[in-house]
């Protein structure tokens, strides 16, 4: 039954790491965008584990027969992704507008895409906590639904991050060590 949460889960997991290790010309100031990639990538990192491992925890529950345990479990990983999502764009925020042509308006997007992401996930947990664990058919029909619409939230915030980190932001953002995906990570088949 919750099956297909795990499986939109693993699309929000990838919009974050849309931001880390990417291509790019190498063109403009180098070393400007190198401090500034690094400045948010040393943010990202300890973000992008959160909400890998919140994700994580509600792939523990896939087989649970308790009800109760699955809302505890994914009403937890939800709140991580909240808190996770608004310190990324916090973080992106904070470094300021990337110094390229449009870096502003590529920021001022993230920043947007990031917060949506942090409300949606605050909407899904009120959600979640909502559903009545007595009844496991109404339950079940109810983390259907909040699977589905995590699906539509990985979908909407794609646009500003891979505009955030095209071109030389993300040729700068891969040659940062905290923005490199770990060697064997789940999400390391799709090369940058």
């Amino acid at each position: 039954m919750n099956k297909k949460l795990v499986a939109a889960l693993s699309g929000g997991a990838a919009l974050v790491l849309v931001l880390t290790g990417c291509g790019g010309d190498d063109s403009g100031n180098k070393k400007k965008l190198d401090d500034w990639a690094k400045q948010v990538c040393d943010q990202m990192q300890p973000q992008v584990k959160k909400i890998t491992d919140a994700n994580a925890s509600i792939a523990t529950v896939l087989n649970e027969q308790d009800s109760k345990k699955i809302q505890q479990t994914d009403s937890a990983a939800f709140q991580a992704n909240v808190d996770a999502y608004k310190s990324l764009a916090t973080a992106v925020q904070n470094a300021g507008a990337p110094p390229v042509k449009d870096g502003e308006s590529s920021q001022k997007n993230a920043v947007k895409a990031l917060n949506d992401l942090s409300g949606a996930y605050a909407e899904l947990k009120k959600r979640v906590d909502g559903l009545d664990t007595g009844d496991r058919s109404k339950f079940g029909d109810g983390l259907k639904a909040i699977a589905g619409d995590i699906a539509k939230l990985s979908g909407r915030s794609d646009d500003a991050l891979k505009k955030l980190q095209s071109g030389d932001v993300g040729k700068a953002m891969s040659r940062t060590p905290a923005c490199q995906k770990p060697v064997g990570s789940p999400s390391q088949t799709k090369k940058a």
